[in-house]
């Protein structure tokens, strides 16, 4: 519970910091008419928004498991990510149309140096936003939470994309503000792809190597453990449950048994602080 609150204050304090910047750079849109930093604001706009499921997700994830949810309802933040990508895939799509649409239909620009700066504002807050989630992400064990930090670190260098049509602009060529706006659609698609791949890894239950490693190391190290046959693990939210099978001499009392049996539990623990819910299995050695 005390990982959820912190998640949701740092999705309550990015939400509100990534909406002063889209407001920001809307009014320079209104005062300039640069459809590459319209493409911007939207794709901000629409980070933004990616809070509020991930803000849902946290406190359903705080719920007891019942009957029905035996496992409790952890796994709602990886349905929050398909929300997320759905609605970053429609900014791109926005995003584009207004440049196709601006490259068709020129227009004169106005008030270049305030798109340079909207553009360096943009850069600004979504890297405060990608410093703050990364690492509140990493303390928690919210893969969301790090994935939509480095998804609003990645959206900066957008922001200076902007900064680069205004300068192209500056210099004698109009067309470079649309062009700018394309590539940023095309940049959002790119990065919408490693989103996919990484929530589609959680939902088929995939976790990184390294913590198998290390829970690997943990239980085949506690004394009277020989070896570990199976061992399973799978994120729930930001949190770990699996299970595991523990090896031991085929001369172990009871007793014995389940003094071994709390002692990897406790080692597992301490090497993977995420894990919540392991069931560990103490098996007879055979000769």
């Amino acid at each position: 519970m005390e990982a959820s609150v912190e998640g949701i204050r740092a999705l309550k304090i990015s939400l509100f910091l990534l909406l002063a910047t889209t407001i920001l750079q809307f009014l320079v849109v209104l005062v300039s008419g640069s459809v590459a930093l319209l493409a911007d604001t939207i794709h901000n706009f629409s980070d933004a928004l990616t809070a509020v499921p991930l803000w849902v997700a946290f406190i359903l994830g705080r719920r007891a498991a019942t009957r029905r949810y035996t496992y409790g309802f952890g796994r709602a933040e990886d349905l929050a990510g398909l929300f997320i990508v759905a609605v970053v895939a429609l900014s791109a799509v926005v995003a584009a149309w207004q440049s196709v649409d601006r490259l068709l239909n020129p227009q004169p620009l106005a008030n270049l140096w305030w798109v340079f700066a909207a553009g360096l504002i943009g850069f600004a807050g979504n890297e405060a936003v990608a410093i703050y989630r990364i690492r509140v992400g990493r303390r928690i064990g919210s893969a969301a939470l790090v994935a939509d930090g480095v998804h609003a670190r990645t959206d900066g260098f957008t922001s200076l994309a902007v900064v680069l049509g205004a300068v192209g602009v500056m210099l004698g060529f109009p067309l470079a503000d649309p062009i700018v706006g394309l590539l940023i659609s095309a940049a959002i698609l790119v990065l919408l792809c490693g989103t996919v791949r990484s929530i589609g890894r959680r939902l088929m239950d995939g976790i990184e190597p390294d913590l198998v490693d290390t829970a690997q190391k943990a239980l085949e190290g506690t004394p009277g453990v020989l070896a570990v046959p199976r061992l399973q693990l799978r994120w729930s939210g930001h949190r770990l449950q699996g299970a595991a099978t523990l090896v031991m001499d085929d001369g172990v009392t009871l007793a014995d048994a389940e003094q071994v049996t709390r002692e990897a539990a406790h080692r597992l623990k301490h090497a993977l602080p995420k894990a919540d819910d392991m069931v560990l299995t103490p098996l007879a050695a055979t000769r």
